[in-house]
């Protein structure tokens, strides 16, 4: 019995969604709604930026930066280290 009830209450959402995408003025505001949303979340993170650059904190970008920067680093390290060995191991 819950079987079919399940089955019931998920066709009738198929029947719903089928319903809410194909009404324009719908899409059109869900449209919208994303729209602004990304929007918003653009203007948060340019404030973020500048907020913690005004306390002289690095921001994401910045870090990211000095990461790659470091496994640049690390990786000429490493052939820095396998030159040594294989000259040490020539002598």
């Amino acid at each position: 019995m819950f079987k079919k009830m399940f089955e019931l209450g998920e066709e009738q959402v198929g029947k719903l969604a089928q319903q809410l995408l194909s009404n324009e003025k719908f899409v059109n505001a869900m449209q919208t709604i994303v729209g602004n949303t990304l929007k918003a979340k653009g203007m948060m993170d340019k404030n973020l930026r500048v907020a913690l650059s005004a306390m002289n904190l690095p921001s994401v970008s910045d870090v990211e930066a000095l990461r790659k920067k470091l496994d640049e680093l690390e990786e000429t390290i490493q052939r820095l280290e396998e030159s040594v060995s294989k000259l040490s191991d020539r002598k």
